[in-house]
Formats: C-alpha cells, structure tokens, sequence
C-alpha cells in the first residue's frame, strides 16, 4: 500500500558542509531531513536548514529546486552578480544549468524539491 509522507514527522537528519573549493565565506553547518526520496534518487524533497555563510553553486544539467523558505534570510547571486533575497513565505526555482553564489544570511529553514533527470539516467 502507498502511504503519504507526511512533513510532520522528523526523519533522521543529515549534516554536511559546503565543498572547501566553493567556500566563499564561513563553513556553514548545513541539515537536512529528507522526508521523501525516490527509488532513483531522481525526486527528493524535505526540510533544509543551514547557518549563515556563503559557497558557489553548480546545478547540472537535468537537476533543478524548488524552495519554500521557511524562517532565515538567504541570497543568491547569479553568475553575472545579480541577487536576489529570499524570506519567510517566499518561493524560488533555481534551474537546470544555474551557476552563482548562495548565501545564508540569517540561519534559515526551508522546504526543498529537488528533481535530477541525471539521477534517473544513471541507473
């Protein structure tokens, strides 16, 4: 039988860190609980929480977020240098191909959907 996944319950969360060769500034605990994953690792989606600092961004080809923040204040800058800020209640899609610099400035929280079309070729 499927079952809904319900955000309510807290899966067991995941740390990590930016990569040293991305750090822009700080080194950010970053958690994440992945309430849903799929069997090919190509759909994830959770609650992601991160202290404040900065990395630079690769997305690849195929892989692309929806977020939803939560509480926190973030920025993310494009290659070209424009950003844009996000808050509470605020939403964003960072696309297939996107290249910049994400920057947590208040310890923020949010809801993640992560799509990998490379995920699903892999297997």
């Amino acid at each position: 039988m499927t079952k809904l996944i319900d955000f309510r319950t807290d899966p067991i969360p995941t740390h990590d860190n930016p990569r040293p060769d991305r750090l822009v500034r700080g080194n950010p605990d970053r958690t994440t609980w992945t309430h849903y994953s799929a069997t090919h690792g190509d759909f994830d989606c959770g609650i992601w929480a991160c202290e404040p600092g900065a990395w630079r961004i690769a997305f690849p080809e195929g892989k692309e977020e929806f977020f939803h923040v939560i509480s926190g204040r973030l920025r993310i800058s494009d290659a070209a240098g424009e950003a844009r800020e996000f808050g509470p209640g605020d939403a964003c899609v960072i696309p297939a191909g996107f290249e910049g610099v994400f920057e947590v400035i208040e310890p923020v929280r949010k809801y993640f959907v992560v799509l990998d079309r490379g995920a699903a070729k892999a297997v």
